[in-house]
């Protein structure tokens, strides 16, 4: 694998998001750089890159930074459209499931995850997310219970879902929306200590589903520091494809913030290169790495004048 000419994967090990994009890359048979940042801020290399968005999953194709998954699925679709991740029948409605597993679905699986889990050793983790989320160990314990009470109804759904004999949520071949809701299941691991049979013991369809989803794979990831990273974006030009809406308010080169609803982390500065009811792309410009384009999806984030 040429690691200049490559995809890279921003990720690591235990996000759940970032399993989404593993799969997708298994999905579509394609190697990439791997890349892992820290879990906890401070994340000055991947910052670089994307001008300070901390977030995991970050894709990178060449000068051109993707940001949240759901602007990393897009760019696989379009760079690696077949085998495609949205299906017949489903189709774009894979879209409307991963929407869903990411919104209080995702927040069921993590109190379900993680809730009864100690603090103890944990502690820069749990300050990391106080700061970025507001996430207070006490309170999130104390709403623990009824967060795995939601997930595991959401599970029975689920298993109700794929009773029909159906092999994967959108029909007989995987997609986008089976990847979001697997990476529920799979998050779940850091309870069972990598177990998930006592989840899916008494959901035959959950389980069947499941084993397929992760029969996908990962693709085929080859390890890549940061500085290799910021080089590929170093010898690279941006790709920009796009404009900006009529009616949005705001003006192709205007300088601007995004940041993240939910999230205290610091927003990304940049100009505008495209704003659409889909899409959000800033030109910004590092020492280490000259112009790069920062991508981002229209939903969950927050634009304003710089």
């Amino acid at each position: 694998m040429d690691a200049m000419t490559s995809l890279i994967l921003h990720h690591y090990p235990t996000s759940p998001w970032a399993e989404v994009l593993r799969l997708a890359m298994g999905l579509k048979g394609l190697g990439y750089g791997s890349v892992e940042p820290p879990v906890i801020c401070p994340k000055p290399r991947l910052a670089v890159l994307t001008g300070g968005y901390v977030r995991v999953p970050v894709l990178q194709n060449g000068a051109d930074i993707f940001c949240d998954t759901a602007a990393a699925i897009d760019a696989l679709e379009t760079l690696h459209p077949d085998p495609t991740l949205f299906p017949a029948p489903a189709g774009q409605g894979h879209r409307l499931l991963a929407q869903l597993a990411q919104g209080p679905v995702f927040f069921w699986a993590v109190g379900a995850a993680m809730g009864a889990l100690p603090t103890e050793g944990m502690e820069e983790f749990w300050a990391d997310r106080e700061a970025r989320f507001g996430m207070k160990p006490a309170a999130f314990r104390a709403m623990a219970p009824h967060l795995a009470a939601q997930f595991e109804a959401h599970l029975a759904n689920l298993d109700m879902a794929l009773s029909d004999g159906r092999a994967f949520l959108g029909g007989d071949a995987p997609g986008h929306g089976d990847l979001a809701h697997y990476q529920l299941l799979w998050f779940q691991k850091a309870r069972f200590g990598g177990d998930l049979s006592p989840i899916v013991a008494d959901r035959p369809h959950l389980g069947a589903w499941a084993q397929r989803v992760a029969d996908i794979g990962h693709g085929r990831p080859v390890p890549m520091d940061a500085e290799g990273a910021i080089a590929v974006a170093r010898a690279a030009e941006p790709t920009v494809r796009g404009v900006v809406s009529p009616g949005s308010g705001f003006e192709a080169g205007q300088e601007v913030l995004v940041s993240q609803e939910g999230s205290n982390d610091a927003p990304t500065a940049g100009r505008l290169a495209v704003l659409t009811d889909r899409r959000i792309t800033l030109l910004r410009d590092h020492p280490e790495t000259g112009a790069v384009a920062v991508h981002f999806p229209r939903l969950g984030q927050i634009i304003r004048p710089a």
